[in-house]
C-alpha cells in the first residue's frame, strides 16, 4: 500500500485525509524507518506494510466508533500504534499515550515534537500505577497488540469513566480471548458492546476490534500489580 491508495480506502471509510495530514503521516513513517532498528520499534520495515499494517490498521476503529473531541489514552503504545494515526486522522481528540519504556516514550515525543502535534502528552510509567492515579478519567481506552484480554481489561478498565470505552485491537483468536474474559468483564465492570471483523486490503487475516463499554464502576483493588495479574488473571 502506498499513500495515494491508503487516502482513497480511508475515504471509503468515510475519513477524509488534508494534504497537511498526509504529510504528517509521510513524516512518521520516515522517523519510525530512522529508529526502528535502535529503538526496537516494529517488526515491519518496509514502506507498504507500515502504510498499511500499522496506519491504515490503527485507523480501522473509526469505522465503528464516531471521533471527535474525546479523551483517549493508548495503553502500551509502543511505536505509538494506534494512538498516533488516531491523532492525526481525527486532531481533536485529546490523546495520552503510556509507554513504560524510556526510549520507545522518548521516540513518541520525538514524533509529536517533529509532527508539531498539539494535544497529545507521552507518559513513561506503567499502567497499573497510572491507573492509581487516573481512576475512571478517560472517554476512550486503546490496545494493540499489547497482551490477552483478560490482562488487558483489569489494566484498562479502571481508567475507563462509566459509560466509556475500552478499545481492543485483536486478530483470529479473538472469540477464545473473549471466552477466557468472562469473570474479568463482570469483575471489573465491562460489557461486550460491539465486535467488529475488519480485514486489509492485502492480507488473509481478518482483523477483531473489541469495543467494551464501561458499565459499572472497577472495584477500587483493581489494578493489582502486573506480576499477579499475569500470573493469575482474573
Amino acid at each position: 500500500m502506498n499513500f495515494e491508495i491508503f487516502r482513497e480506502k480511508l475515504n471509503k471509510n468515510g475519513i477524509e485525509l488534508t494534504d497537511e495530514q498526509i504529510s504528517q503521516f509521510q513524516s512518521y513513517l520516515l522517523l519510525l524507518k530512522d529508529e526502528a532498528e535502535k529503538v526496537n520499534l516494529t517488526a515491519i520495515k518496509d514502506e507498504a506494510g507500515i502504510i498499511e499494517k500499522h496506519f491504515f490498521d490503527s485507523l480501522l476503529l473509526a469505522k465503528s466508533l464516531p471521533l471527535n473531541n474525546q479523551i483517549l489514552l493508548d495503553l502500551g503504545s509502543g511505536a505509538g500504534f494506534p494512538g498516533i494515526p488516531l491523532k492525526i486522522a481525527f486532531p481533536s481528540l485529546k490523546v495520552t499515550l503510556l509507554e513504560p519504556t524510556v526510549k520507545k516514550a522518548r521516540f513518541l515525543a520525538q514524533v509529536i515534537n517533529q509532527l508539531k502535534l498539539r494535544e497529545i502528552v507521552v507518559i513513561a510509567e506503567r499502567a497499573e500505577t497510572f491507573a492509581n492515579r487516573e481512576r475512571e478519567q478517560y472517554d476512550i481506552v486503546v490496545a494493540r497488540a499489547v497482551s490477552q484480554l483478560n490482562i488487558l481489561l483489569e489494566l484498562a478498565l479502571p481508567l475507563v469513566h462509566l459509560d466509556g470505552f475500552f478499545i481492543a485491537y485483536k486478530g483470529a483468536k479473538a472469540g477464545e480471548e473473549i471466552q477466557d474474559s468472562q469473570n474479568a468483564l463482570r469483575i471489573l465492570g465491562g460489557q461486550i458492546h460491539e465486535i467488529v471483523l475488519e480485514k486489509l486490503p492485502t492480507e488473509s487475516d481478518r482483523r477483531a476490534i473489541l469495543i467494551i463499554k464501561k458499565t459499572t464502576s472497577t472495584p477500587v483493588e483493581y489494578p493489582r500489580q502486573y506480576g499477579t495479574i499475569k500470573k493469575r488473571p482474573l
